[in-house]
């Protein structure tokens, strides 16, 4: 094999070279030298977001088992860029909570392990590189959720994603032994042009998608996000909401638009029926919740389903409106996540009652978590409105009207818990509000680079026509 040919997997072998790195680093750093593994780690992801943006030759590996094209790699330039964001946010918790436990090196190795399993996945071939990933990218969540070791809710959401998980995958890979007894193929190229609308496809297509619907918190698959998101340190919770997610509503959206485009007809109606469960139990649920980790929880639920409104259309609008929506949902969800992390860092306080007055001691945060739920709302102009009117004009374009009409009662419904928030910050009085306190420098600039991307996400209109341009399936 041609050095040129191993390249198509550039990002992917930077990345492992990465976390031996970090691993050797481990190895050899003495524990007073432990903080080193903070600069060293945001300094080598600064590197692997810039690589991404290298241009690339496209193609396939290992007779199709890997494949690259634009959008794979835009793909997984939107992940990278997330978790640069992640490890800016991260490094002050690390540093306070983490690294005097001498664990710090192993919550790089996790996060990036996972990253790897789902470049994996993005750009599998077929099905067994696809399982690798998944693998690759759900094992070590269940260590990261687990990760603050001395408290009983962590161990809890460790234990409760990793048999969710289990599960899962269970369901997915049976689903995929009746796609291969089926077509007697693991390739996507193969399994297209095999696939036929009959009883085993459906029931092999039902337990795939289920597979999948777990890891995006689709309903009824959502039982364990809010229990494992309260539970899980806030970067974990962050990268899962975010990371995890966005690479779960990719590499569903690649499988369902080639592999499975004959069986559309059947898949639409599951999409319809999921999407229209998935924002309104979504949304209901948030309205109750008094912690804001539960209350971004059952939002990011709701965005899912969101999201389904652009799987449904199946055609390259659909395509391309799914990968805007995620990127715009990256920089949203992870300026809110940073917000939390900074107040609960500096106070310990996470419940929504506590951020009353807080724009009257803390303006900017403030501001960053009124941008970010609005972008959530989608209102315009922020990014988040146009990714929703993008999503609305995808399916009403497919003639789904009753579900765009639920879609924006459902928007309706989230504006108003979120403006709870907002209200609490800007209108309540408190005079025990959270005091003024002054955010890490590295957790600043993440929450910089997320008010920029939801600003210019959305007043940067040739952005969703570059995107539209690489969508061609």
């Amino acid at each position: 094999m041609e050095l040129s040919t191993l390249l198509l997997m550039r990002q992917e072998l930077a990345l492992t070279a990465i976390i031996l790195i970090l691993l050797v680093s481990e190895i050899f750093l003495s524990k007073e030298n432990k903080g080193v593994v903070v600069p060293l780690a945001l300094g080598l992801m600064v590197l692997q977001t810039i690589l991404g943006f290298i241009p690339i030759d496209y193609g396939n590996l290992f007779g199709g088992m890997f494949q690259n094209s634009e959008l794979t790699h835009l793909m997984k330039n939107i992940l990278n860029v997330a978790v640069l964001v992640l490890f800016l946010q991260s490094a002050s918790w690390l540093r306070k909570d983490v690294l005097e436990q001498g664990r710090g090196t192993e919550f790089y190795l996790l996060i990036l392990s996972t990253l790897l399993g789902m470049y994996f996945m993005i750009s599998a071939g077929d099905f067994l590189m696809f399982f690798l990933g998944l693998e690759l990218s759900s094992l070590p969540l269940a260590a990261l959720a687990a990760f603050d070791i001395y408290k009983k809710q962590s161990a809890e959401a460790g234990i409760k994603f990793i048999l969710s998980a289990a599960m899962a995958s269970g369901v997915s890979l049976f689903g995929i032994s009746m796609i291969y007894g089926v077509t007697g193929s693991l390739y996507f190229d193969e399994i297209a042009a095999a696939f036929s609308f009959g009883g085993l496809e459906v029931l092999a297509l039902v337990f795939f998608f289920g597979g999948l619907a777990f890891k995006m918190s689709l309903v009824p698959f959502h039982f364990w996000t809010a229990d494992v998101y309260e539970g899980s340190p806030i970067p974990v919770t962050s990268y899962l909401s975010v990371v995890s997610k966005g690479a779960a509503v990719f590499i569903l959206t690649i499988i369902l638009f080639t592999v499975m485009k004959s069986m559309q007809d059947v898949w639409r109606d599951v999409v319809y029926i999921l999407a229209i469960l998935t924002m309104t139990i979504g949304n209901l649920f948030a309205l109750r919740q008094k912690n804001m980790k539960r209350f971004l929880a059952f939002s990011s639920i709701a965005q899912a389903g969101f999201l389904l409104l652009g799987i449904i259309a199946a055609n390259q609008n659909g395509m391309a409106v799914v990968v805007y929506f995620v990127l715009i949902y990256v920089f949203s969800n992870l300026g809110a996540f940073g917000v939390v992390q900074a107040i609960s860092l500096n106070t310990g306080k996470e419940n929504i009652d506590d951020y009353e007055g807080l724009y009257r001691t803390n303006p900017k945060l403030s501001l960053v978590m009124l941008l970010s739920l609005f972008s959530l709302a989608g209102i315009p102009p922020v990014a988040g409105f146009f990714g929703k009117f993008f999503l609305f004009i995808a399916a009403a374009g497919e003639g789904y009207y009753w579900l765009v009409l639920i879609a924006v009662i459902n928007v309706t419904i989230a504006l108003y818990y979120y403006l709870l928030v907002v209200r609490a910050m800007f209108l309540r009085k408190n005079d025990n509000a959270i005091p003024l306190f002054k955010s890490d420098t590295l957790l600043r600039v993440g929450l910089v680079i997320c008010v920029l991307g939801i600003l210019v996400a959305g007043l940067y209109s040739p952005l969703y026509e570059y995107i539209f341009g690489l969508s061609a399936f």
